[in-house]
């Protein structure tokens, strides 16, 4: 029994010699791992155009039922994304997202990204209802949503890239 408390004892010591591991949170924040999914953001394209289509894929990979996905017709006067349709409606109730990834599997412009910010935080059941608006990535060089585009210019979904292996 004395070896048992004494072992214990010297485990005890050892740790007390040892630096602490706590991070000061606010002030310091801490790395977190490569595959770590976090805050979703809607992506755009270089020229400033959504990446989201309105196809809803997303809203039917969830298995949580957190994404609410309506779709808008584009018009040449008036796009937010290539091809014929936009999301005019995106939400996601962050209360129930388990934040699985399936959305970001399941979609095929690459608009969602779940991205690696895990400071998420809300004071009502209201907040946590993330909008368009909060989730969609601005550009530095300034170009939003809608534009207006000549007749013809946007004739496919996905635009044709120059290496699709870097999609």
């Amino acid at each position: 029994m004395l070896v048992e408390l004494l072992r214990g004892l010297k485990t005890t010591f050892k740790m007390m010699l040892d630096k602490p591991v706590t991070i000061q949170y606010p002030e310091q924040k801490r790395e977190v791992r490569p595959r770590y999914r976090g805050k979703h953001e809607l992506k755009r394209y270089d020229n400033g155009l959504e990446k989201c289509i309105g196809c809803a894929l997303c809203a039917a990979a969830c298995p949580a039922d957190a994404i609410f996905v309506e779709a808008g017709e584009n018009t040449d006067e008036v796009r937010f994304s290539p091809g014929d349709r936009y999301a005019s409606t995106y939400e996601i109730n962050l209360l129930r997202c388990i934040y699985c990834g399936y959305c970001e599997d399941a979609c095929p412009t690459g608009a969602i990204e779940l991205e690696h910010e895990y400071d998420i935080n809300f004071s009502s059941r209201l907040d946590a209802i993330a909008d368009k608006d909060k989730m969609l990535v601005s550009l530095a060089n300034d170009l939003s949503t809608p534009q207006e585009t000549k007749p013809g210019t946007f004739t496919r979904s996905i635009p044709d890239m120059e290496n699709p292996a870097d999609y």
